[in-house]
């Protein structure tokens, strides 16, 4: 066991290899038998944009805690480190709201009221700090902090379930913000909050391969929820929030366009008004209708109808951009702080 003061390098690789494996290759090896389990039960839904209508099991939010969770709990045995175990409550809490909205409908007003509770593990376990690190410097905020986070917990996760409206497009979003805030984490943060990322990384990755297109499974709002919340608490806990709002651009302004063309918290199966058609050749386009809200997917089919690849081509090209200017952030951060 490790003092938190003290890791080495080769403790920090081998604590990065071990945790990065197993959440890796649990969530790789038991995806399929879930996949299978969850079609004997009848747990599957609709893919509503391709011919036939194929059902697509859900949801993998369990298998992804277990691969998860696992890694997390093994090391904070080895580092005992309250960041990690902050990370590690935050994200079980965003799994269990998120599984609870999966079996049963809940109103709009749940999801981001419920995830109040995930932020509360990263206070009271005092992971985070009291400077907010800005563009050209940071800024000493110590009470502002603690709303701050509890509002930024339940937008990162909420804002990770938006975007889950395609195959591959929340698991992808993940993984290529991950990596600019990883390298954020690694160079404001701690290494331990780095290492808590990599399990999230590194799982995300493995569920990839059956979340991308064609998705032989749906994470369910408790896999974006773990996902989201899991990826604000290591933004908070490693001082990198601005460089995640950067990263998660796409995905924030979905959120903030159907936000504010509704109006108010709605979950989207209470949206009557579709914000896209589907054609007959199984191309999108963007609905016309004034009520419908305006989303990013709405946006990108503004000039003209779709396929669902090239849709997810277009997102993909948009979260790589993000993620390049998170980069330069981090760069320009580096010269002022």
């Amino acid at each position: 066991m490790i003092a938190a003061d003290s890791l080495s390098d080769t403790f920090f690789l081998i604590y990065a290899i071990v945790v990065s494996l197993i959440s890796f290759l649990v969530i790789f090896l038991l995806m399929p038998k879930s996949i299978r389990s969850l079609k004997s039960k009848g747990q599957v839904v609709k893919d509503f944009h391709k011919p036939g209508k194929p059902d697509v099991p859900r949801p993998a939010g369990p298998i992804l805690l277990l691969g998860i969770a696992s890694a997390e709990i093994i090391l904070y045995i080895l580092t005992l480190n309250n960041a990690v175990l902050a990370i590690l409550l935050t994200t079980v809490i965003g799994f269990i709201v998120g599984i609870v909205d999966d079996r049963k409908i809940m109103p709009g007003w749940f999801k981001p009221l419920a995830l109040v509770a995930a932020a509360i593990p990263i206070i009271l376990l005092g992971a985070h700090g009291n400077y907010l690190n800005l563009i050209f410097g940071s800024a000493f905020i110590p009470i502002l902090y603690i709303p701050l986070i509890l509002i930024l917990i339940p937008i990162v996760g909420n804002t990770i379930n938006s975007i889950d409206v395609l195959n591959g497009v929340a698991s992808s979003s993940v993984i290529i913000a991950l990596i600019p805030i990883l390298a954020s984490v690694l160079l404001y943060g701690n290494a331990y909050v780095f290492l808590a990322g990599l399990p999230l990384l590194a799982g995300t990755l493995a569920f990839y391969k059956y979340h991308r297109y064609p998705s032989r499974i749906f994470p369910g709002d408790s896999g974006t929820l773990l996902m989201g919340t899991m990826l604000g608490a290591i933004s908070i806990a490693g001082n990198s929030e601005i460089i995640a709002v950067i990263a998660l651009l796409p995905a924030v302004m979905n959120s903030f366009l159907f936000l504010s063309s509704m109006k108010k918290i709605v979950e989207h199966r209470e949206v009557k008004a579709r914000p896209t058609i589907l054609s007959d050749d199984f191309k999108l386009m963007a609905s016309k209708d004034r009520r419908a809200p305006v989303t990013l997917l709405r946006l990108i089919l503004s000039d003209g109808p779709l396929t669902e690849e090239e849709i997810i081509k277009q997102i993909t090209k948009l979260a790589i951009f993000s993620s390049a200017l998170a980069f330069i952030s981090i760069y320009i951060q580096s010269l002022f702080i």
